[in-house]
């Protein structure tokens, strides 16, 4: 099953922030509340458990801000991505790559999330549209 981990250094400043941004709820995992784990469950992670994720304690240095992607990018659907964007700029989050819309794709855009990982977000194109 795939899954994925966010690395954060402020276990809840970036559960409010992925909570207010995606809606995501986040539940202490059985044992891993020695390294900060938390078990990530929401819409936007997969329907169907078809992927789970996990939001962790960083265990060395954030990366600095602005710097390149530093590491995997995940991008999820959101409904609105210029509303998405902005509440993620106005919630401690920093551009990465500002809305754009790709033909045939949709409206993407990438932002900081305030503990050194970027996220991306896409209003996927409607079909006939």
């Amino acid at each position: 099953m795939p899954h994925f981990e966010i690395h954060v250094a402020d276990v809840d400043a970036a559960k409010a922030f992925y909570s207010g941004l995606f809606g995501w709820s986040f539940t202490p995992m059985p044992g891993g509340e020695e390294i900060g784990y938390h078990l990530i469950e929401g819409e936007k992670i997969g329907a169907g458990n078809a992927l789970t994720a996990g939001l962790m304690a960083r265990t060395g240095p954030a990366p600095d801000a602005g710097s390149g992607v530093r590491g995997g990018t995940m991008t999820f659907d959101v409904s609105d991505c210029d509303a998405s964007y902005n509440w993620a700029l106005s919630n401690g989050g920093a551009e990465a790559l500002p809305p754009q819309d790709y033909p045939g794709i949709g409206r993407c855009a990438y932002i900081e999330d305030g503990q050194g990982n970027i996220v991306g977000m896409i209003a996927p194109t409607k079909e006939g549209n």
